[in-house]
């Protein structure tokens, strides 16, 4: 789903105009990268957790050439899905 189709289906059940609502998906955006660009997890019920990492510096090996690379340490986002996520996951979609 793009930001654009996102804006659209919330359009049809909130009542608010397309820009109020793709400018509060924009701070919403901007928010998330910034609580976790700060180290802290964004939790959202319903959904699940983002949870900032560090991935330690490693060796890592070329596919193609067997070639020894190393790798430089980075942080990165991992998501933690909530329950009610996978349980909606689980449900058959109807026939």
């Amino acid at each position: 789903m793009t930001k654009i189709e996102m804006v659209n289906k919330i359009g049809e059940s909130v009542a608010l105009p397309k820009s109020d609502i793709e400018k509060i998906l924009d701070q919403f955006v901007k928010a998330t990268q910034d609580t976790l660009k700060a180290g802290d997890k964004v939790s959202l019920t319903g959904l699940g957790s983002f949870i900032p990492k560090d991935r330690k510096a490693r060796t890592a090996r070329n596919p193609k050439t067997g070639a020894a690379v190393n790798v430089p340490a980075k942080k990165v986002v991992k998501f933690k899905p909530g329950k009610e996520l996978l349980e909606v996951m689980q449900e058959q979609p109807p026939q």
